[in-house]
């Protein structure tokens, strides 16, 4: 069976006015939480670590915790 790219995560390169598709996907993994984050609900992310975030609270947990 053929794996649509709405089936799997998306791999991305966070910059700090958005995000370039480098893998087609329709979600990513938020890094703190591994909950995962559809692409157009992405907002917060990382340039520094190139991590993505579920919200601004669990952005903030992790830059806090380093």
């Amino acid at each position: 069976m053929l794996m649509n790219a709405s089936d799997r995560a998306a791999q991305l390169i966070y910059g700090p006015n958005g995000f370039r598709v480098m893998r087609p996907g329709n979600h990513v993994v938020c890094a703190a939480s591994g909950v995962p984050v559809p692409l157009e609900e992405l907002r917060y992310w990382s340039v520094e670590r190139q991590e993505a975030y579920a919200s601004a609270e669990l952005a903030t947990r992790r830059l806090i915790s380093g």
